[in-house]
């Protein structure tokens, strides 16, 4: 599944819609405005809430919190510095691990499950300016979770 996000409405205190490759509305990402630490809600079309991401307030590196239903679902760290390609680990509550690695400012890189590809996020394969895709690979995915995972690493990559 192949979603667009347009990045020029992508700021704190912004609603803005993800889509389809059809132009459908599919999930919005709630910006939250005058709170001490970077929040979101992702919803489904229908205006229900299906994951919030929320900024740890203390850490030694920036950390992400995604959570369903008030219970932490995952979180999200910078992995130690590479120069060439930016790494993030996303670990879940049951201890498992997706990497994310790429050139995350270039809206270049991937999101993976014990080495295998889960989605892709580029700027390639569009050519509509200030927008990236996500493509979903496996059909089995947790999409919102996958979204969200796309959102808070691209948060912590712009707060470095």
């Amino acid at each position: 599944m192949r979603l667009l996000v347009r990045e020029r409405l992508f700021a704190i205190g912004d609603d803005y819609w993800i889509e389809d490759t059809e132009g459908r509305k599919l999930f919005l990402v709630d910006g939250k405005a005058m709170r001490l630490r970077d929040t979101f809600e992702l919803k489904d079309a229908e205006g229900r809430v299906l994951v919030e991401l929320r900024q740890k307030l203390v850490s030694l590196r920036g950390t992400m919190l995604i959570e369903r239903g008030g219970e932490e679902l995952a979180q999200v760290k910078r992995k130690r510095l590479s120069l060439l390609r930016n790494h993030y680990r996303v670990t879940l509550v049951d201890g498992t691990e997706m990497d994310v690695s790429g050139k995350i400012l270039d809206r270049e890189f991937a999101i993976e499950y014990d080495g295998e590809l889960l989605a892709q996020i580029s700027r390639r394969w569009l050519t509509i300016r200030d927008t990236y895709g996500i493509d979903v690979v496996r059909e089995d995915a947790d999409i919102a979770l996958l979204i969200a995972v796309s959102i808070c690493v691209i948060v912590l990559a712009e707060k470095e």
